[in-house]
C-alpha cells in the first residue's frame, strides 16, 4: 500500500514460502475460517458489529496502488462465536462500494451499537455507515458528512472536545495519495451529524499522510494525534498536542522519522505511558521504537532494542502480550517477507522468535489482533494487497497461555465541582495485554460511584478514542460527598478495579466573585477591570462578549463589603 514496491512482489502471486509447523503457538488456518476471496485489502477493524458476544472483522478494501482501479466492497465477515467467518457483506452492506484504505468503528450516535468510518481513496468522499442494531449498515453519508473530498489513507474516532461523543480525524493528501494537504478534523453534533473544522488542528499541508491515531501521551485524560507520513523531512510525522478543548499543537520535540507507514501506541516498559513504534519510520525502513518521558515531549530512540530490526518493506504492527508474562510483545506486517512476532524482555527489549509462528511470506499491509473463538487467547489475523493471491490470512493461538490478567486504570479524572447544578464526567485511560487503534476490546468499562456512603450506584461507560473510556455522574444535591471508581471487564472476563476518588458538590457561588473567596469586594474589581474590553470569560457577567460598564454594574449590584 505505501512505498515503491519494485523487488521481489511478483512472486507472490505464485507462491508463499511456509515454514514446517512446529512448536507454533499462532497457526495458520485461513482455509477453514474464513472465505476463498480475492480483493485487493488495505486494513480491517475488528468489532462486535451484532452485539452477540462474538467479535466481526470489516474490511477496507480498495483497487490500485497509486493509480485508480476498480471500486470494491467493504467486506463483512461474521463470526459465528467459534472463529469461523461468513462473508455477508450482501446482506450487512448492500451495494456499498468505493476505494477504501482505512476502517474505524465506533458509536457515533450513541445508540449502543459500532457504526463505521471508511476512508476514501483517489479524491472521493469519505463514507459512513450506520449500524441498524443488529450489524445491517447504510450509508448515511450525505445527511452526516461535509461535502468533502480528499485522498485518504486512514480515519479515526475519538471524543477531542469531551462532550461525551466522538469526533473525525481525517488523513488527507489532497487529490492523490501521495501528494499533501490539510488534515481535517470534524466535529460531532451529539447525534452523529459532523461539522468541519477550521484553526483546530495546526494550518499547513503534510506530505503523505499514511497513518494518524489518536492517544493520550501525557495521561492528562485528552485525546492527543499522532500523524505518521511517509514523506522525508520536512514532511516527516507529526506528534500534535491537545489543550482539552480539541485545538492542537504541534510538539516541535518529536523526533524526526523517515518513510513511516504506520505508528502503534502501547506501553512497553509499564511505567504507565505509551510509547511509539513507527513501522519503516527508522534509517534505512528499519522500525523506529520510541520510548516516552511521561510527559509526550521527550522521546528516546531506542530501536536498537529490537533484534533483528531489518531494513525491509513492513507495514503494520501490533502490541500484545504472547505469553501472559506481564509485559507487550509485539508482532510485525511484511510486504514481501515473512511476518515476525518479537518476545518484550519486559523492559522494552524485543527479540524476535521464530518458532512461534510459521515463515509466511504473503502481502500483508494491516495486522490485527483479537481473541476470535473465544478461548481466551489472542489471535492475529492479516490484510493483504498489492500483490500476491489477496487472501486475508487468520492465524490460531492454539498453544498459548489464556489471558489472566484483569485491565488496569492508568488514569482517572479528578472531578473539581464548579458549579453545583451539574453532572460531571469522568474520563479514565484503560490499559489491558493488546493494543489497537481502538484500546483493546471490552466486554464493558462502568463508571461506580456512592453519595454520602450510600448504595453503590452505576454508570455505563461509552469507549470515546483509543484507551480511554468516559462516564457521568448524574447531578448531586449541594454539600453531597461522592466517592467514584472504574471497573473495566475485558474480552477475556477478567475484570479490574481502578482505586477511587472524591469530590464534594460545592454551595452555590456568585458569578460576580472572580476570585471565588466567598465576597464580593475590591479583589473581584479589580480583575473585572483587568480583563475590561473584548472577549469572553468569567469577567463578562452578562455574557455579551465584551467586559464593560454593564459587567461593572452587575458586579456593584452583588457587593458584598
Amino acid at each position: 500500500m505505501y512505498a515503491s514496491r519494485v523487488v521481489g512482489l511478483a512472486v507472490l502471486a505464485a507462491v508463499s514460502v511456509i515454514a514446517p509447523a512446529h512448536a507454533q503457538q499462532f497457526v495458520q488456518q485461513t482455509s477453514t475460517r474464513f472465505p476463498v476471496q480475492a480483493e485487493y485489502t488495505n486494513q480491517s477493524t475488528v468489532v462486535d458489529i451484532d452485539n452477540d458476544g462474538d467479535l466481526d472483522i470489516v474490511w477496507a478494501n480498495g483497487q490500485g496502488y497509486s493509480t485508480q482501479g476498480a471500486a470494491l466492497a467493504v467486506r463483512v465477515y461474521v463470526n459465528n462465536g467459534a472463529g469461523v467467518f461468513a462473508d455477508e457483506t450482501s446482506t450487512r452492506a448492500t451495494g456499498i462500494t468505493g476505494w477504501y484504505r482505512g476502517v474505524e468503528a465506533g458509536d457515533v450516535d450513541r445508540d449502543g451499537d459500532w457504526d463505521l468510518i471508511l476512508a476514501n481513496d483517489f479524491n472521493k468522499r469519505p463514507q459512513i455507515l450506520i449500524n441498524n442494531g443488529s450489524g445491517v449498515f447504510a450509508d448515511q453519508t450525505t445527511t452526516r458528512l461535509p461535502v468533502t473530498t480528499m485522498s485518504s489513507a486512514r480515519a479515526q474516532f475519538g471524543d477531542v472536545d469531551n462532550d461525551g461523543d466522538l469526533d473525525l480525524v481525517f488523513c488527507n493528501n489532497g487529490t492523490t495519495r501521495f501528494g499533501s494537504g490539510q488534515p481535517q478534523l470534524y466535529l460531532n453534533n451529539g447525534a452523529g451529524v459532523f461539522t468541519a473544522t477550521s484553526g483546530y488542528l495546526p494550518v499547513g499541508n503534510v506530505g503523505e499522510q499514511m497513518d494518524i491515531l489518536f492517544l493520550d501521551i501525557d495521561n492528562d485524560l485528552d485525546l492527543d494525534i499522532m500523524l505518521g507520513t511517509r514523506a522525508s523531512s520536512p514532511n516527516q510525522s507529526r506528534l500534535w498536542k491537545n489543550d482539552g478543548t480539541g485545538r492542537y499543537t504541534n510538539i516541535a520535540t518529536f523526533p524526526s522519522d523517515f518513510s513511516s507507514y504506520s505508528y502503534d501506541a502501547g506501553d512497553i516498559d509499564g511505567d504507565g505511558d505509551l510509547d511509539l513504534i513507527g513501522i519503516n519510520a527508522g534509517s534505512s525502513s528499519t522500525e523506529l521504537l520510541l520510548r516516552n518521558n511521561g510527559t509526550g515531549t521527550a522521546w528516546t530512540n531506542i530501536s536498537t532494542s529490537i533484534t533483528p530490526n531489518p531494513a525491509i518493506d513492513d507495514n503494520d504492527s501490533r502490541f500484545f502480550d504472547i505469553d501472559m508474562d506481564g509485559d507487550l510483545d509485539m508482532v510485525i506486517g511484511s510486504l514481501g517477507a515473512r511476518d515476525r512476532i518479537y518476545l518484550n524482555s519486559g523492559l522494552g527489549v524485543f527479540t524476535e522468535s521464530t518458532t512461534l509462528m510459521a515463515a509466511v511470506s504473503d502481502a500483508t499491509i494491516d495486522v490485527k489482533v483479537a481473541d476470535f473463538d473465544n478461548d481466551k487467547r489472542f489471535d492475529i489475523i492479516t490484510a493483504q494487497g498489492e500483490s500476491g493471491a489477496f487472501q486475508n490470512k487468520i492465524y490460531m493461538n492454539t498453544t498459548g497461555p489464556i489471558d489472566n490478567r484483569a485491565p488496569r486504570v492508568v488514569a482517572m479524572e479528578q472531578v473539581a465541582p464548579a458549579t453545583p447544578a451539574a453532572a460531571q464526567s469522568v474520563r479514565a485511560n484503560i490499559a489491558d495485554d493488546m493494543t489497537s487503534d481502538r484500546g483493546f476490546h471490552d466486554k464493558g468499562v462502568t463508571l461506580n460511584y456512592t453519595v454520602n456512603g450510600g448504595a453503590t450506584q452505576t454508570a455505563p461507560m461509552p469507549w470515546s478514542g483509543n484507551n480511554q473510556w468516559r462516564g457521568v455522574v448524574p447531578v448531586q444535591a449541594i454539600g453531597a460527598v461522592v466517592v467514584y471508581w472504574v471497573t473495566a471487564t475485558d474480552w477475556a472476563g477478567n475484570l479490574g478495579t481502578g482505586a477511587s476518588k472524591t469530590y464534594t458538590v460545592p454551595t452555590p457561588f456568585d458569578p460576580a466573585d472572580l476570585d471565588r473567596n466567598g465576597v464580593v469586594n475590591g479583589a473581584d474589581l479589580g480583575l473585572l477591570l483587568g480583563a475590561w474590553g473584548p472577549g469572553s470569560g468569567p469577567a463578562d457577567l452578562d455574557r455579551n462578549g465584551e467586559v464593560n460598564g454593564a459587567d461593572l454594574g452587575l458586579m456593584l449590584g452583588s457587593w458584598s463589603v
